[in-house]
């Protein structure tokens, strides 16, 4: 059974960091291109940042760059998401999502994910 599980969200103030973390199990990952996405309340899931299964490819949204770094450890079935000054804007659940290639190409797209982990809350305070 595949299974994705997110930790490292908490609270924290703006201009803090946390790093997200998603274990990995039941994938090869680095046959699997990763994804981290985001969730607001009343807001529409969002993408954050996408890495090909090699590592060689990321990819990020606007609002990420330059501020959050994502990285992946295949030997230990894990995938990261560093994030640095944080904003309030940056509260939401952010979920660890699995393709089954290992191409990230087109990885803002949610449908192209096969895999999704149950989410972990992050809430930045003002």
């Amino acid at each position: 059974q595949v299974q994705l599980v997110e930790s490292g969200g908490g609270l924290v103030q703006a201009g803090g960091s946390l790093r997200l973390s998603c274990a990995a199990s039941g994938l090869t990952l680095r046959s699997n291109a990763m994804g981290w996405f985001r969730q607001a309340p009343g807001k529409e899931r969002a993408f954050v940042a996408a890495i090909s299964g090699s590592g060689n490819n990321i990819y990020y949204t606007d609002f990420a760059k330059g501020r959050f770094t994502i990285s992946r450890d295949n030997a230990k079935n894990m995938v990261y998401l560093q994030m640095n000054s944080l904003k309030p804007e940056d509260t939401a659940v952010y979920y660890c999502a699995a393709r089954l290639g290992a191409s990230a190409h087109g990885s803002y797209a949610e449908n192209l994910y096969d895999y999704w982990g149950q989410g972990t809350q992050v809430t930045v305070s003002s």
